[in-house]
């Protein structure tokens, strides 16, 4: 297939729209189901190189989330524990392959945002990954293969229409790339930039105890960003991200938007919320929008009489400011990434508030060393890459 004719563009009176290779060879995707729109291919050409490279940097298999060409959520494929079982829906016999599970924490990272997303796949998408996403309120999937029980999950999905797309895993993008914007051309270098463990060498705290597990998930922030709508700062934790800030003109904007979804991620793990008792036969997505309201500063939204027995069996307790407060304060081990630096040290004063222990930031700024004190006054650790990650 050298040219894919689109519905319409970014937006419906956007015609004629079209993907080809600027070259006349052969488009490196292949449309197995469905009619993939504009933006669905922008998600899906950006999530895939997210996912290869996750895969390649950690060695494990990689899922991501993807909603207006930045990621909701990116994951490896780490078992899921009981909680994590309960927090993303998932029956306790379910059986789960690596990439399954991958998808699954990609999903599960902000689960509001993922509503209606686009997956991305490292692996081959198997029976299992095609069952979970059957269920999902999703626009499509990319994956280097499919199996053929899978395929056949995920053609019944959407009536049909579900859009499953196959990449050649061995493409590799010109060293140039081009856009045009007003009807200008604009070219530069791919970005082919290597993200791992060697660019994290530079640990400009005091504390320079990075384990094992926070060198990976600063990997996991840093390639998430490297593919998230600039400014970004991303939130990770076991393996996932946790939140993610992204496109917001105030670094400390980022922080917020990132630590506030982190926040959020956390408290799905409250008792109080893995106990909530919902009706029989309530929609995913209704139990989503149910615990996001619950969580919120609008809980008697949710709560109110006449309009809890649409949602719940039992009328839950509300989480009080104090309880969520203490729940986020016990919380530990969460990395930060950043795609560039930090120019005031309230960044890592708020991201301390969610648990962040671990930092990734390019460095540079004229204020580092107020950043790197107020690092050290939480005893963090933190690591100066000196790589700036804008993605636009």
């Amino acid at each position: 297939m050298k040219v894919f004719e689109l519905k319409y563009g970014c937006n419906p009176n956007q015609k004629p729209a079209m993907i080809y290779m600027k070259d006349g060879s052969e488009l490196p995707v292949t449309v197995l189901n469905g009619r993939p729109g504009y933006i669905n291919f922008l998600d899906a050409l950006n999530s895939w190189q997210l996912v290869k490279e996750l895969k390649e940097a950690t060695g494990l298999p990689a899922a991501a989330s993807f909603k207006h060409v930045s990621p909701a959520g990116a994951a490896v494929g780490l078992p899921l524990s009981e909680t994590d079982r309960k927090i993303y829906f998932v029956e306790k016999d379910a059986e789960l392959s690596p990439i399954a599970c991958a998808y699954i924490r990609a999903r599960g990272a902000d689960r509001l945002c993922s509503y209606g997303d686009w997956a991305a796949l490292s692996e081959v998408c198997d029976a299992a990954t095609a069952l979970y996403l059957k269920d999902e309120v999703s626009d499509g999937v990319i994956a280097p293969a499919y199996t053929d029980e899978a395929l056949e999950i995920l053609r019944t999905k959407k009536k049909g229409n579900y859009n499953v797309v196959q990449i050649n895993p061995d493409y590799v993008p010109a060293l140039q790339e081009c856009k045009d914007v007003f009807g200008v051309t604009f070219e530069q270098g791919h970005n082919n930039f290597r993200i791992d463990e060697a660019l994290l060498q530079n640990i400009v705290t005091v504390n320079k105890e990075l384990p094992e597990s926070a060198v990976r998930d600063m990997i996991i922030a840093l390639i998430t960003l490297k593919y998230t709508q600039s400014n970004s700062v991303c939130f990770v934790k076991d393996g996932q991200a946790i939140g993610v800030g992204a496109g917001q003109q105030s670094r400390i904007h980022c922080t917020r938007l990132a630590g506030s979804k982190a926040d959020n991620w956390l408290l799905r793990q409250h008792p109080k919320v893995l106990g909530l008792q919902f009706v029989d036969g309530i929609r995913r997505p209704d139990r989503d929008n149910a615990i996001d309201v619950y969580l919120s500063d609008e809980w008697e939204d949710v709560l109110a009489e006449g309009v809890w027995q649409t949602r719940f069996a039992v009328k839950p307790e509300p989480i009080t400011p104090e309880e969520k407060k203490a729940w986020i304060a016990g919380q530990f081990g969460v990395t930060c990434g950043s795609d560039a630096f930090f120019p005031f040290g309230d960044n890592v004063e708020r991201a301390r508030k969610s648990g962040v222990q671990y930092i990734a930031e390019p460095g540079g700024s004229i204020r580092d060393d107020h950043v790197i004190m107020t690092a050290d006054k939480y005893n963090m650790v933190m690591a100066f890459t000196g790589m700036r990650l804008f993605h636009h």
